[in-house]
């Protein structure tokens, strides 16, 4: 599956920490081989997000993002804890 990166997810990637940059490039190519994999924990968002979907960094970190071409490719939005929510 493709994935493309917003600009606003570039630039909250670059000022976490080095493991957890690492981290989360394991969990991003896992989501591109996987979608479904379990450990990723994807699962749709309500509310304000409602239409976004988030998958699983580690426990206290998502990334939070957009299918294209339904199911074909995605667009990761935001990556953070619980606060990229908001």
């Amino acid at each position: 599956m493709e994935v493309a990166f917003a600009p606003q997810f570039r630039k909250q990637f670059k000022k976490l920490p080095h493991a957890l940059q690492e981290e989360a490039l394991e969990k991003i190519e896992l989501f591109r081989d996987s979608d479904t994999h379990p450990s990723l924990r994807v699962h749709k968002l309500k509310g304000v997000l409602e239409g976004r979907w988030s998958f699983s960094v580690n426990y206290r970190y998502r990334i939070i993002f957009m299918w294209e071409r339904p199911y074909k490719s995605a667009i990761l939005l935001a990556i953070g804890d619980h606060s990229v929510y908001e």
